[in-house]
C-alpha cells in the first residue's frame, strides 16, 4: 500500500515507536503549542502524544503489546464492540489518574469511566473532546438491525493546541459529517461490510474536506479505489497507514 505515498510520506512513516521486534508507524504534525504524534498500531487503535499527554483511541490487544506502551493519560472508546473496547489493554496502561471516555454501553462492561454522548463535549486535561454520532445508514446486520445503530457509538473531534482531529468511529458518511466545521486531520473507516465504501469515505471526505484524511480500520478493503476517487480533490491529503 506505500506504492502510494510520496518521498516525503515515506519519509514521515519512517520514524516509528519499536516494541520488541514490532515497529509501528508514527506521523508528527505540527500544531500552535508543539507537535502532535499519531502512532498507529492497527485497525482502529491509535496513540496521540501531545505536550506531554499520552492518549489512547480503542486500544485492542490484537494490535499491540500495551504492557510495553507508555501510560495513558486519557483513553477513548468509540463502542462497545471487542475490536475497540478491549479491557485487558485498557488496563494494561492504566494509571491512578488516568481518564477513561466511552459511550453508556461501553460503562456496562467496564464501569469507572466518563460517558459522553452524541453532541457532549468536554475539555479533559487541556484537551477539547467532542462526542459526535456514529452509524450505519445502509448497511444491516439483518433487515432493520444495522451493525451500528445511531445512538449507540461515538466518534471523537479532539483539539490538540488548535489542530481539529476527527476519528470517526465505526460509521458510515452520515448527515451530521456535514456540521463538524473546521476538521484538520481525520480518521474515516472503511472496513466492509461494517462501515464505509470506498466511495461513501470519498463523499464524507468532500463534504469534511479534512487536510489530511486517514483511511483506518479497512480490512481488506483496497485503498487505492479511494486514492483514485479523491484524485481531483487537491486540498485532501491522503495518508495510507497499517491499519487493517
Amino acid at each position: 500500500m506505500n506504492r502510494f505515498l510520496s518521498i516525503p510520506l515515506l519519509l514521515a512513516a519512517m520514524a516509528g515507536t519499536i516494541v520488541g521486534q514490532k515497529k509501528f508507524e508514527t506521523d508528527t504534525l505540527p500544531a500552535r503549542d508543539g507537535n502532535l504524534q499519531i502512532t498507529f498500531f492497527g485497525h482502529a487503535s491509535l496513540m496521540f502524544k501531545f505536550k506531554g499527554k499520552v492518549i489512547y483511541v480503542d486500544p485492542v490487544s490484537q494490535f499491540a503489546d500495551f504492557s510495553k506502551m507508555p501510560k495513558a493519560d486519557l483513553v477513548l472508546v468509540t463502542h462497545e464492540h471487542g475490536d475497540h473496547l478491549d479491557v485487558a489493554a485498557i488496563d494494561k496502561v492504566r494509571t491512578d489518574k488516568m481518564k477513561l471516555v466511552y459511550t453508556s454501553a461501553c460503562a456496562e462492561k467496564m464501569p469507572g469511566g466518563i460517558v459522553m454522548k452524541n453532541g457532549e463535549s468536554r475539555v479533559i486535561d487541556g484537551i477539547k473532546i467532542e462526542a459526535v454520532p456514529a452509524y450505519n445508514l445502509v448497511h444491516m446486520r439483518s433487515e432493520g438491525v444495522p451493525f451500528h445503530a445511531k445512538g449507540t457509538g461515538n466518534g471523537y473531534v479532539l483539539t490538540f493546541g488548535g489542530k481539529r482531529v476527527y476519528i470517526a468511529g465505526d460509521t458510515e458518511n452520515i448527515p451530521e459529517m456535514s456540521n463538524l466545521g473546521k476538521i484538520d486531520v481525520a480518521f474515516l473507516p472503511m472496513n466492509l461490510p461494517y462501515t464505509m465504501t470506498p466511495e461513501m469515505v470519498a463523499e464524507a471526505a468532500k463534504r469534511i474536506k479534512p487536510a489530511i484524511l486517514y483511511p483506518y480500520h479497512f480490512g481488506n478493503t483496497d485503498t487505492a479505489k479511494l486514492v483514485a476517487l479523491l484524485k481531483g480533490d487537491k486540498g485532501i491529503e491522503i495518508r495510507i497507514r497499517n491499519m487493517q
